[in-house]
């Protein structure tokens, strides 16, 4: 008996439901595979699974709690556990299961979403199977290592391009991007016709959506100081490469918040291909009932989120505005600048631009330069764009999850010099006391008085703690309670840069940081930083325990425990922690550092200094998980 083949026009009802049903999951399939293989949507539902078998971890609160309280006495004899692998380059408050799910209206999805502790597992992220100690500083800015970061999308579709190649074992970066694939040292050149590249007049940069970093890198042969900054976005780990170059980054989008700086930070913000609607209009509209808060983010955070927001015209320029010195320059290039199909982008940008007395040095090509106006006084004329000065009782420097406004800081509510041209050249900014430390009490002789303490404190830690600062082994350097940035200023003499983080909950000093030619963030220590795992070589903090208190109170916001497993998840294998606090503190430490799997061993201070302080010099061991060393 065989399959009887009956003529199409006698086939029965059924039989063609039945053909009807086959060919429709046919082509199901082919679209479940394509959407899977080419697109983001596939690194979106991997990263779905993964975050499921991480939660899975310590996923009873009360059992997380119990064992966060048996770490900190020093009664969990065993290690906290691994992470599991595919957990390698996990950002918990840039998790794109957790903000898939979210509104993509001015890419808020994109911007942090933290999780509350209770949902965080608590376990030590991994290397990569076959991680190496990273190749060191200089020969990092041209090459890494391969099997440290195995993600091969930019090198895939960016390589033509100059961004990236794959050679043997590593990764060799050029020195190219799409806007300079000839190279960024060709093209710095060409912006030093226009602006004051290499006399000190600039130090401080932000470059936006940055890609491998490959600008900020080569600034730094010019004494510039950039901070590059990109989303996590489905190239995948653009700043992860740049981190492991060895190049200033972290992880932000400017989506519907002010980025976490201070007003008038930079002195050059720079933009190449990166997007940015400086000019667009958008509606955002957010809606936030009490079981979403707890499920994607802290309620303080999501209090910002509620309600509706109207973003007009020109809402991005602004707030690259507000972090632009006055006397700074901006430099854009690619789209829209000559663009394209995008003439009424571009009218609109030299509009903006026109209305807030922003003087155009150049075009040339598809790159434009502004030079912004020291001052503030011609905005309140009337232009199309309806721009107007903020309040006087905005405070510019508010940054740490605060709305972007549509209206332009004022200069004048900043008082004395720090305009470009008017505050001293790189490098006697470094040490001389800035207008912006006087806003507090006894400003000047405070920072001077820092100054001194630090440069003391280093010597000592070089001298007599055997740290590995000044050697080719530390490149990338975390303060995370900078204050004045003392700390960071004392290594000036080192071939390292210094993360200068300023806690949301303290004192806002971060403006004097920029002001000295430093760089830093604001941050609250009770959440994830943003950045990838294994980004730091030393970490060093002053005051540990005060960066989880509430302010102004003794009670604590969060615990030591999470937040030495989050600083274990930003320092490298056989990197170094440094921590100065009381005697009590530093017991309470040296026990936690025990369950991160830490080397550790305390000391006395500086003979100099007074107080009670101790110092912990800690040490990451290079562990694998069991299956990486098969």
């Amino acid at each position: 008996m065989g399959h009887l083949n009956l003529p199409a026009s006698k086939r029965s009802p059924r039989q063609w439901r039945l053909l009807d049903l086959v060919s429709a999951a046919f082509f199901g399939i082919v679209i479940v595979f394509f959407l899977l293989v080419f697109t983001p949507l596939g690194d979106s539902l991997a990263a779905s699974g993964r975050q499921a078998l991480l939660l899975s971890k310590n996923a009873d609160p009360r059992q997380r709690h119990r064992l966060v309280a048996l770490v900190e006495l020093g009664q969990h004899q065993q290690p906290i556990e691994a992470c599991p692998v595919d957990a390698v380059d996990h950002m918990p408050c840039e998790d794109p299961r957790r903000n898939s799910q979210l509104s993509r209206e001015m890419n808020f999805y994109r911007e942090r979403h933290c999780p509350l502790p209770e949902e965080t597992p608590l376990c030590l992220i991994p290397p990569p199977n076959g991680y190496k100690i990273p190749v060191q500083w200089p020969d990092s800015l041209h090459k890494i290592w391969h099997s440290n970061m195995p993600h091969n999308k930019i090198a895939d579709r960016k390589g033509h391009q100059g961004w990236m190649k794959l050679e043997g074992p590593h990764f060799i970066f050029p020195g190219g991007g799409t806007m300079f694939p000839d190279g960024a040292v060709q093209y710095i050149e060409k912006l030093g016709q226009y602006i004051p590249i290499s006399d000190g007049v600039l130090r401080t940069a932000l470059d936006m959506g940055c890609g491998v970093a490959s600008f900020g890198g080569y600034l730094l042969s010019k004494d510039i100081l950039a901070m590059s900054f990109a989303p996590r976005d489905s190239h995948k780990s653009q700043i992860q490469f740049a981190l492991e170059r060895g190049i200033p980054a972290f992880v932000a989008m400017l989506g519907t918040r002010r980025l976490p700086f201070p007003a008038f930070s930079f002195d050059l913000v720079h933009c190449s291909r990166c997007l940015i609607p400086f000019t667009a209009y958008s509606e955002f509209f957010v809606t936030c009932n009490l079981s979403y808060c707890y499920s994607f983010s802290t309620p303080a955070t999501c209090s910002y989120h509620k309600g509706i927001w109207n973003f007009a015209d020109a809402t991005y320029f602004l707030e690259v505005d507000r972090l632009l010195r006055p006397g700074g320059y901006l430099v854009i290039s690619g789209p829209p600048v000559q663009w394209t199909n995008q003439d009424k982008e571009w009218a609109d940008l030299q509009g903006v631009a026109r209305a807030s007395c922003y003087e155009l040095i150049a075009v040339d090509g598809n790159t434009a330069v502004w030079k912004k106006p020291a001052g503030d006084s011609c905005l309140p004329n009337q232009n199309e764009f309806g721009l107007e000065l903020c309040d006087e009782s905005d405070d510019p420097s508010d940054a740490w999850y605060y709305n972007l406004k549509k209206c332009m800081s004022r200069t004048s509510s900043v008082k004395g010099e720090y305009a470009v041209g008017m505050i001293p050249k790189w490098p006697e900014r470094l040490i001389k006391a800035p207008a912006r430390a006087t806003l507090m009490r006894n400003g000047i002789d405070v920072f001077e008085a820092d100054t001194r303490r630090w440069a003391r404190r280093v010597a000592y830690y070089k001298n007599s703690l055997n740290l590995k600062l000044g050697t080719p082994a530390v490149r990338n350097v975390m303060d995370m309670n900078a204050f004045f940035g003392g700390f960071a200023a004392a290594l000036k003499s080192d071939a390292v840069w210094v993360m200068n983080v300023v806690p949301a909950r303290k004192p806002s000093t971060l403006s004097v940081i920029f002001d000295r030619g430093l760089i830093g963030v604001y941050h609250d220590w009770c959440e994830p930083f943003s950045t990838y795992p294994r980004s730091y070589d030393f970490i060093h903090v002053t005051g540990i325990e005060s960066l989880i208190k509430h302010p102004g109170s003794t009670k604590n916001s969060c615990n030591l425990v999470d937040l030495m497993v989050e600083m274990d998840r930003m320092l490298r294998p056989e990197g170094t922690v440094l921590v100065r606090d009381s005697p009590e503190v530093i017991e309470k430490v040296a026990r936690i550092a025990h369950a991160v799997r830490w080397t550790a061993s305390i000391h006395e201070k500086e003979p100099e200094s007074q107080g009670r302080e101790k110092i912990l010099v800690a040490t990451k061991t290079f562990w694998t998980l069991p299956s990486a060393s098969n």
